[in-house]
């Protein structure tokens, strides 16, 4: 990189995925250069934000093999030689674990790549490390801290360490992605996992419609609900990310529900000038307790739509507004879905069941209990065979009122989607009802949402646009058109 007229250093915060390749292709970088880069930055910024659980060994050297690649027969596309973090509880086939942040876990090492892993490898990413995560993806504990793993500890908010709220579960890929660590990364959701961290950390987040891609190979809480996502810092970058994830995979049934649906290249849908053509409702019963910061924001948005085009209607009820949602699918379905997991990992692995990690726990209570286990006991308490009628009424329930609610807004008013602050509310009628989401950085509160034991400071806030089954190419142009209008995505200041 001698005869590079970058400071590479300098160069690569606030990097995209376009600016990247773009060097790859010109000589001005390589591969092995950027790991290099993001793995200097880890060294340096990391062990106080610990977003990162471990970084991959083989990195560099597959780096290296993806230059070699380039220059004697080409790119794969735009994620060749790309540096992407995947949560912790997405399965790797290599020198890395997959623990879900548990210390159970901990030496547990995939025997086969998750599908989502696949994908990215065949596409050329190099699989930079593992974020850290809520453990169990915050179905552990009820009192656990958003963040904290007994395997790497409490994942911290760059933009106020310790300070600000960072969101979960899947906090340590936006924590990593929002400190420049990494080009890129992928997060799961069951309900707000990946919206949360995103919209806290200032990145944007993609929740896929429920099939869209595929869970084969990650660490469930509930069929129902789960999927992976792309996390980045822009629009541009989760539309390269998803198109790389998407597909039919015979190990996840419900992927044959995309079919003719998805798309290999989100890339066409960046639409700055597609604002007037769309339709946006305005949800406001799901705006009656933010807080003075919080409304201002979304009513900026708000603004700022109306300027660029958009129709704004407003307001707009759902018919799902005094629903009385409960957990049960997702305690009945963590249980079944776990134990399919475990019992198939190597015997040299401690736990073959949600019983067992129990017991783990219990005899490991110094280091893995530090909030305790309610969640796993009282899920561990049913019978596993998704059989009860408590859960074959709730799930039936849960997903119909979710989806007569959000289709019922969506074609009463014909919109294209709905607005929410972050994760306030619309994230988990979205979870329930299998649809897709993606929240874009939409400025910063005044006063920031607190971590525990920490103090009020500035804090960013993400903008929501929730739609159809299926309609990510029109969220990810009106997110687009969004992002433009106002580039409110600013990186955190490190020391």
């Amino acid at each position: 990189m001698s005869s590079s007229p970058i400071n590479p250093a300098e160069w690569i915060v606030e990097a995209d995925i376009a600016g990247m390749q773009e060097a790859m292709n010109t000589g001005t970088i390589t591969s092995e250069e950027l790991v290099q880069l993001y793995l200097e930055r880890i060294r340096q910024f990391d062990g106080k934000l610990k977003s990162i659980i471990e970084v991959n060994p083989e990195a560099l050297d597959i780096a290296r093999g993806l230059d070699e690649e380039r220059y004697e027969i080409g790119t794969r596309g735009p994620l060749h030689g790309i540096p992407i973090l995947l949560k912790d509880n997405i399965a790797t086939r290599d020198a890395m674990h997959t623990s879900a942040g548990a210390l159970a876990l901990a030496d547990s090492v995939a025997v086969k790549d998750s599908f989502v892993a696949e994908k990215l490898r065949a596409a050329g990413a190099v699989l930079l490390g593992k974020a850290n995560m809520t453990e169990w993806a915050n179905f552990m504990s009820s009192t656990m801290w958003s963040g904290y793993s007994s395997r790497a500890g409490l994942c911290l908010n760059p933009y106020g360490p310790g300070e600000l709220f960072v969101g979960g579960s899947s906090s340590g890929s936006a924590s990593a992605v929002a400190a420049n660590l990494a080009a890129a990364a992928i997060g799961t959701e069951t309900s707000g996992s990946i919206i949360s961290p995103a919209s806290q950390n200032n990145i944007v987040g993609i929740k896929p419609t429920i099939g869209l891609v595929s869970r084969a190979g990650i660490i469930p809480i509930s069929h129902t609900q789960d999927t992976a996502g792309p996390m980045a810092r822009t629009v541009a970058d989760v539309a390269v990310l998803l198109g790389a994830l998407t597909g039919v995979d015979p190990e996840d049934e419900v992927t044959h529900g995309s079919s003719g649906q998805f798309y290999t290249d989100y890339t066409p849908f960046l639409d700055a000038e597609c604002l007037p053509q769309a339709r946006i409702g305005i949800p406001r019963f799901y705006y009656q307790d933010l807080d003075e910061d919080r409304l201002n924001i979304i009513e900026a948005a708000i603004r700022v739509l109306k300027e660029k085009g958009a129709e704004i209607i407003d307001p707009v009820e759902l018919s799902c507004e005094q629903a009385e949602w409960d957990g049960h699918v997702l305690t009945y379905e963590f249980k079944k879905g776990v134990n399919d997991y475990l019992s198939r990992l190597p015997e040299t692995v401690p736990v073959h069941s949600l019983e067992e990690v129990i017991r783990f726990n219990e005899e490991h209570a110094d280091t893995c209990l530090r909030y305790g286990q309610d969640v796993l006991i009282h899920s561990e308490a049913t019978s596993g065979t998704l059989s009860e009628k408590e859960y074959t009424d709730s799930l039936k329930r849960s997903v119909s009122q979710a989806r007569q609610g959000l289709n019922g807004a969506f074609d009463e008013h014909k919109l294209d989607a709905l607005l929410f602050l972050g994760s306030e509310g619309g994230d988990d009628l979205a979870a329930r009802a299998g649809f897709p989401v993606i929240t874009v950085p939409g400025g910063f509160a005044e006063r920031g949402v607190i971590a525990p034991g920490g103090y009020t400071t500035k804090g960013p806030q993400g903008i929501t646009f929730i739609g159809r089954a299926f309609s990510e190419p029109t969220l990810i142009k009106i997110a687009y058109g969004y992002e433009q209008a106002t580039r409110h995505r600013v990186p955190p200041v490190l020391e």
